[in-house]
């Protein structure tokens, strides 16, 4: 049994401590918020928080989460700033990774409250798209932390 806090709650799990966060969350805990993308912590769909810094939930090993507070994409309670700027910046095409996406950009954000383009693409270059929504949301980055930006036209 490992003991994990997620969200604020402790959950205790039956799971070997190799198994990956991933699939704790999703087949243990019903937490399908977290995506499935490549499985070797490549495309960033899978991002959470561990303490505040984003992680790859696939190939994050439960044991190694003792004593660590994780945030998934439920835990930010869908009005979190970064989520509210995705939905006015349209952001979202076929969404898959768009927790993942906003994720990184809320610990962006934690860190550098008002981020250049620079600080933008380095801190979601781990974060794939396959939409090509990247200008949609280096402008919701934008909008969540205060700073003018203007959006591309939709097509």
């Amino acid at each position: 049994m490992i003991t994990l806090t997620i969200n604020g709650q402790t959950h205790n799990v039956e799971a070997d401590e190799s198994t990956p966060l991933l699939w704790v969350l999703r087949d243990k805990l019903a937490m399908t918020g977290t995506k499935f993308g490549c499985g070797i912590a490549q495309c960033g769909a899978c991002t959470v928080h561990a303490d505040g810094q984003p992680i790859r939930a696939c190939s994050t090993p439960i044991g190694a989460l003792a004593g660590v507070k994780v945030t998934t994409i439920e835990g930010l309670g869908g009005h979190h700033p970064v989520q509210q700027a995705w939905v006015a910046a349209d952001v979202p095409q076929c969404g898959y990774c768009q927790s993942g996406q906003i994720m990184s950009a809320v610990a962006l954000l934690a860190e550098k409250k008002r981020p250049t383009d620079a600080d933008i693409d380095a801190a979601m270059s781990g974060n794939i798209c396959r939409c090509g929504a990247y200008q949609r949301i280096r402008a919701a980055i934008k909008d969540a932390a205060g700073i003018a930006a203007a959006l591309p036209a939709k097509a």
